[in-house]
């Protein structure tokens, strides 16, 4: 029985300590409009902005499916927009 009371304290103190870590990392919500920073750098051969690269590596989560979106895959899917994901350090998604 005392064994039994131990491992439920382990458990109890492993919760507490790594619940602090679990809720540390925020939800990104997406948003194709939150890249408009890009447009010009995604349609031409203009070197992104800082702006751009910021709000690129924020929404990376969200990239497999703006690909995968028809009516945006004009401007993520192309040779301008991997240029940029290089540029800013982004790895461009395997979908």
């Amino acid at each position: 029985m005392k064994m039994v009371s131990f491992v439920a304290l382990c458990v109890a103190v492993a919760v507490v300590l790594f619940s602090g870590e679990i809720g540390t990392t925020e939800a990104v919500t997406c948003n194709p409009t939150q890249l408009s920073p890009c447009i010009q750098a995604f349609t031409s051969s203009a070197a992104p902005s800082t702006a751009c690269c910021s709000k690129l590596k924020e929404l990376q989560p969200c990239l497999c499916g703006y690909i995968k979106n028809p009516s945006l895959k004009q401007y993520v899917n192309n040779p301008n927009a991997k240029r940029v994901a290089s540029t800013c350090k982004v790895p461009y998604p395997k979908c």
